[in-house]
């Protein structure tokens, strides 16, 4: 899928990508030769059936699992290449996490968890662009509260700035609503939405869900640890209908 695209336009991608857990008759193949690429700029989602490879491939890309074979790329960099200490400065200076757990630190204040990785890299980070990514999340006036004295989707919002602040070449969500309401699920989708939109960052991001996935410009589907498919401008809708071919 990474053909005929001007790699100036790839954030990351992977290039015959496999992923072997244990061996002999243990043996599990979670990533089977994938090759798949993810634009700048754009809101895409990755889907599939449970251990369909969905986490596996976004933890290689993102530089947290290694491959078995084949490479991984954000931007022009072949994360292959690199030994751990530049894969952890490669994914504090250009990469954003959202995890399904905000993994906020309980005693800091909002503000300072926004500004973490900042802090983490000696970097005073773009003031300018933090007080938008702030305006944004609607949260000015939480900055000094603990996450303790947050809700959960409040929490979430500041997790979500958090991967923002430094403004990374690309983001890595894996189920940022599960823990979730429906409400505070939809105002997290909307703004990470804007933040592609409006922002201009690049997300990726695993999901089961249908609906949050219709927040997307596109879909990859995987099925047994291959791309099984891709879906551009979805719906609802069309999402399930496409799952209900993969097993789901």
């Amino acid at each position: 899928m990474t053909q005929g695209k001007d790699l100036q336009n790839i954030a990351a991608r992977a290039e015959s990508a496999s992923k072997i857990y244990g061996s002999g008759e243990n043996e599990v193949k979670a990533l089977d030769n994938v090759s798949v690429s993810f634009e700048r700029g754009k809101f895409s989602a990755i889907m599939g059936p449970s251990g369909s490879g969905k986490s596996t491939l976004m933890h290689c890309i993102a530089g947290l699992d290694a491959l078995t074979e084949g490479n991984v790329f954000i931007g022009d960099t072949d994360l292959s290449q690199l030994n751990d200490k530049e894969i952890t400065k490669l994914r504090r200076e250009k990469i954003g996490f959202i995890f399904q757990s905000f993994n906020l630190i309980p005693t800091l204040n909002a503000y300072e968890n926004i500004t973490l990785p900042l802090t983490l890299g000696k970097k005073s980070g773009d003031d300018a662009w933090i007080k938008q990514v702030i305006d944004t999340i609607s949260l000015k006036d939480r900055l000094d509260h603990r996450p303790s004295e947050l809700s959960g989707g409040q929490q979430q919002r500041v997790a979500v700035a958090r991967a923002l602040a430094t403004q990374p070449e690309i983001i890595f969500a894996d189920e940022p609503t599960g823990n979730l309401d429906s409400k505070s699920g939809s105002d997290i989708l909307k703004f990470m939405r804007r933040a592609v939109t409006d922002l201009k960052q690049t997300i990726v991001m695993v999901t089961h869900d249908a609906v949050s996935a219709s927040y997307a410009d596109r879909i990859v589907f995987l099925a047994d640890g291959h791309v099984a498919g891709e879906m551009f401008e979805p719906t609802p809708e069309k999402v399930l209908d496409y799952l209900k071919h993969l097993g789901e």
